[in-house]
This record gives C-alpha cells, structure tokens and sequence, in this order.
C-alpha cells in the first residue's frame, strides 16, 4: 500500500527540513513525498533539491504560483500515485518514525476502513519539548461538526478516491476548507473511520487559523457556513462554546 504524503509551502525555508526528513525517516518505506510550492523567493526551493539529491526518487515537487493553500493542496492530490493520501504542514512534522507504519496496519487489517485519525500536539515553536496543547480527537463524532470540533486534520488519512469521488477543498474558502472537506466525507458521505490513540503530528503553535481575533472570526464564519451547507445547522453563538473545551486541554496537557 503506497503512501502519499503532501507538503505545501511557501518561504519556509526554517522549518521544512524538518517536515522533510520527519517523513523519510519512517520506518514504512512505501511513501511517495510529493511538496508543493508556491514559487518561494527564499532558499525552499534550495532545500527541496539538497533533499531531493540525498533520497533519489522519494521526494516529488512542483514549484510554481497558485492560488492559495487548499489550490495547493488539490494539486498536490491531483498527481498524488498512492492509495492514502495525508497532508503535513510545512512547519510541523511527523511525531516518531513509526507513525506511517502504524496508520497502514490499521487500513489493512479492516478493509472497510476508509479514514484514519489520530491526535496532534502543540508546541512552543522556540522549545520543542514543551507542549502548550493536546489536541485529541478521541471525543470526535460526526454529530460534534455541529459543535465546532472535528478530528484533528494533520493527522486525517483517507483513501485518494475519496477526493475524487466526493471532491477536493473548496478554494473558495480562506480557512475551514479542511473543516468543509472532514464534513463532506464523515457526516455527508459517511465515510468509515476510525481513531488512534497517538499524536501523529508535532505543530509549532501561531497556525494561519489561530494566529489573531480577526482570523479566529473568519474562521467560525466559514465553520458555520460549511455546516449550513452541508445541511448542518450551527450559529457562532453555538461554536462559541467549544472554547470552554479549549481551556481544558490548555490546562490538562497531555
């Protein structure tokens, strides 16, 4: 079972070796890394190639304009050749070697699988080690959409197909297309899933949706919207209340 894991990124020339060999050093060995780029005018490109010279034919890449994060994306999926498709964010990586081994034992052992996720952790981006949140999607149900929660999407693996049969991230969404997306293939379509008990995924804390009260706002517009459209009903004032949850994984850090 080949893996496809897809890294966009744009000027990230801090983070992304670390994103890179995150993944080429898991322990399954079966992984297509395919990294798009938006034509970065910093030394990402640099990097890409140090790595693409060091792992021959691991690493896949495009480095080209586009029209934001999820258009990248759906490129990304697009030449995507393997049966599972992940993404990894360019400033996060892989948790431990194991990760990747792991999600595909799950999908063999019970075929009608068709999604994983597991739990990710937030870190300090200047010390690694200490983690300020755990994200567990543990409490996750399809009816939670509703809520404002949903499973943790950097550690969302499904099957290529899926995209193609029920549709790519919207790009007519800033923020929540990922949210949109988890709402189409797990409440819509009903895809199968099935949780882990692990952090699949380590992120440095200030993500595009988190970072200020503006991008939070915009964020709950479009969750409320995605819902509605999706035959959810939902209001800002009930997504609201998810931010009680937030403080208790602040405070209960795993």
């Amino acid at each position: 079972m080949k893996i496809s894991i897809i890294t966009v990124c744009y000027d990230s020339e801090q983070y992304l070796g670390e994103a890179i060999e995150s993944v080429l050093n898991q322990t399954y060995s079966d992984i297509e890394y395919i990294v798009i780029d938006g034509n970065s005018k910093d030394e990402t490109v640099s990097i890409i190639k140090e790595y693409e010279s060091k792992f021959n034919g691991r690493i896949r890449w495009v480095s080209e304009p586009d029209n934001g994060l999820y258009d990248a994306m759906n490129k990304g999926i697009r030449i995507a050749t393997g049966n599972i498709i992940g993404i990894l964010n360019s400033d996060d990586f892989l948790s431990s070697p194991d990760i990747i081994q792991l999600i595909v034992e799950q999908f063999e052992k019970d075929v009608s699988i068709q999604a994983i996720y597991g739990d990710v952790r937030f870190v300090n981006p200047n010390n690694l080690s200490k983690t300020v949140r755990y994200y567990s999607s543990k409490i996750f149900s399809p009816k939670m959409f509703r809520w404002g929660f949903m499973p943790a999407h950097p550690s969302f693996y499904t099957y290529r197909e899926n995209f193609e049969k029920y549709g790519y991230y919207r790009t007519d969404y800033k923020i929540a297309a990922d949210y949109e997306l988890l709402i189409r293939f797990l409440y819509t379509h009903r895809l199968k899933s099935k949780y882990i008990s692990k952090d699949f995924v380590t992120m440095r804390t200030g993500g595009k949706s988190t970072n200020n009260w503006k991008s939070n706002l915009i964020l709950n517009q479009e969750i409320v919207r995605g819902c509605r459209e999706n035959g959810i009903y939902t209001s800002l004032p009930i997504l609201g209340l998810k931010y009680f949850y937030k403080v208790w994984e602040l405070i209960f850090k795993k």
